[in-house]
C-alpha cells in the first residue's frame, strides 16, 4: 500500500513543478526575445536495499525552444532583432558572459549600452560604451554608427561592432537568470555572418494557447493523483478493519 501512495504522491509533486514551467512560459508571453522551455517527465525507479520495487515520477527540463519569435517593428533606432540564428552577448549580474535574444537595447547616462533589463551589451572589445550623439544607427552587421554633437550630420562615425554568436544549440543551456550560457562555460566565439534588424525586437516565442492547454491537463492529473491518494488511504482502512475482524 505504501508503494501505491508514494508513486501518486510523487506524480502530485511533479504534476506541480511542471506546472510552475508553463507558469514561467505563460508569464513570459510578452517579453522580448523570450525562449521558452520544455517540460518533461519520465519514471524514476527508488534504489536502496532489496529490489528497486518503488518508481517515482520526475519532472525534467530537457531544453529550450530555439524556435524565432516574430518581428516587431518599432522605428526606435536602439531596438534591434537578430535575423535567422544567433544570440546577442551580454554580461549577466556576476559579470560573466551569457546570451540572448532580446534586442530592446538602451543608453544609461554613462553612455552604456545596456538590455532592456539592464544588462551590459558586449561588443568585440567587451561592454560598449557609446559617447554622446545626436543620432545613433545600428547596421545589418551589428556595426553601430553615430552623429557626434555638434558636428555635421554626415560626419558619422563606427564607435563598435555589436558581439553576436551562433553556438551550437546543443551546447547551450539556461541558467538562474534565464539567460542562455555555454554549457562549458567558457565564452563562445563572435560569428560574423550573424545579420540583425534595426528598429525592430523579436518577440517572445510562447504560444499562449498551448501553454493554457498544457496547465490545464496538468490540472487534471493532479487531481486524480490527489484522488488515487485518497483511494489508498480507504483502501489501507478497509484492509486494517478485515485484520481486525480476523
Amino acid at each position: 500500500m505504501d508503494n501505491f501512495i508514494f508513486t501518486a504522491m510523487s506524480g502530485a509533486k511533479e504534476n506541480m513543478l511542471n506546472q510552475q514551467l508553463h507558469m514561467n512560459n505563460l508569464a513570459n508571453v510578452s517579453t522580448t526575445g523570450f525562449q521558452a522551455d520544455f517540460a518533461a517527465a519520465r519514471s524514476q525507479p527508488v534504489f536502496g536495499p532489496g529490489l528497486p520495487t518503488r518508481v517515482y515520477s520526475m519532472t525534467q527540463n530537457p531544453g529550450t525552444d530555439f524556435k524565432s519569435g516574430s518581428i516587431i517593428s518599432t522605428g526606435n533606432s536602439l531596438d534591434v532583432a537578430i535575423k535567422g540564428s544567433g544570440f546577442f552577448s551580454v554580461l549577466d549580474k556576476n559579470g560573466a558572459e551569457a546570451y540572448t535574444r532580446a534586442g530592446d537595447l538602451k543608453l544609461t547616462e554613462t553612455g552604456m549600452l545596456t538590455t532592456g533589463t539592464g544588462l551590459p551589451v558586449l561588443g568585440d572589445g567587451g561592454p560598449i560604451v557609446i559617447p554622446p550623439a545626436q543620432k545613433i544607427d545600428i547596421m545589418a552587421d551589428g556595426s553601430i554608427s553615430i552623429v557626434p554633437m555638434g558636428v555635421e550630420n554626415n560626419a558619422t562615425a563606427v564607435v563598435g561592432r555589436l558581439k553576436m554568436v551562433n553556438p551550437d544549440l546543443t551546447d547551450l543551456k539556461k541558467n538562474e537568470s534565464g539567460l542562455l550560457v555555454t554549457k562549458n562555460g567558457e565564452p563562445a566565439e563572435g560569428d560574423a555572418s550573424v545579420q540583425v534588424v534595426s528598429g525592430a525586437v523579436e518577440s517572445s516565442n510562447v504560444n499562449a494557447i498551448s501553454e493554457m492547454v498544457s496547465m490545464l491537463s496538468l490540472s487534471r492529473q493532479y487531481e486524480m493523483q490527489v484522488k488515487l491518494m485518497k483511494k489508498g488511504e480507504q483502501m489501507d482502512q478497509a484492509s486494517t478493519q478485515l485484520l481486525r475482524l480476523s
